[in-house]
């Protein structure tokens, strides 16, 4: 198993120093896409959870001064599990949300640089499960719309590969993971 993990990542080193190294700036037309891990939640006081999983996309839409505002979608996944003896309460949060996005290519000596912030409007999908001794503590999480401010950037390795780093109101306060541009 040691040997296949090796040669996958020698493998993976050899593809990325084959590609080219330059990248553009986020531009009209383009697609983007972040999968990625998230930390850190917005509802405080749960147990033990698994780090939550997104998947955002969207297109760039109209170049505005010195970027571009681009649409897209956002969902999200994390679940959370408190155990007391025999009682147990499950949690598990999705959100899904359309996204304005706001990229600022300014920084026109790094074009590897893709800074962005934006507004998102989401609907958060919560369920809720509880077995064994009941405790007199009701589920107080329900779901509902809202509204998120995000801002992150990503970092281009290739033309259409790099990575992201995000800070935002979600299922998770910080996501990171890999970008994609086509």
């Amino acid at each position: 198993m040691k040997t296949i993990k090796t040669t996958i990542f020698f493998a993976f080193l050899a593809i990325m120093a084959l590609m080219p190294l330059s990248a553009q700036q986020f531009q009209k037309g383009t697609i983007g896409v972040n999968l990625g891990i998230g930390v850190g939640t917005a509802w405080s006081g749960l147990g033990n959870g698994r780090p939550a999983i997104n998947l955002s996309a969207e297109y760039g839409m109209a170049d505005a001064g010195p970027g571009v505002i681009s649409l897209g979608g956002f969902v999200e996944n994390v679940g959370y599990k408190y155990q007391d003896g025999s009682y147990t309460q499950k949690w598990n949060f999705t959100v899904l949300g359309v996204r304005g996005v706001y990229h600022y290519n300014g920084f026109t000596s790094v074009p590897k640089l893709d800074p962005y912030a934006g507004l998102m409007l989401g609907y958060n999908l919560v369920s809720y499960k509880a077995s064994g001794e009941s405790y007199m503590n009701p589920n107080s999480y329900g779901s509902g719309m809202g509204f998120a401010f995000f801002v992150g950037s990503r970092w281009f390795f290739t033309n259409s590969m790099g990575a992201f780093a995000e800070l935002g109101y979600g299922a998770s306060i910080l996501k990171a993971g890999v970008a994609f541009k086509f």
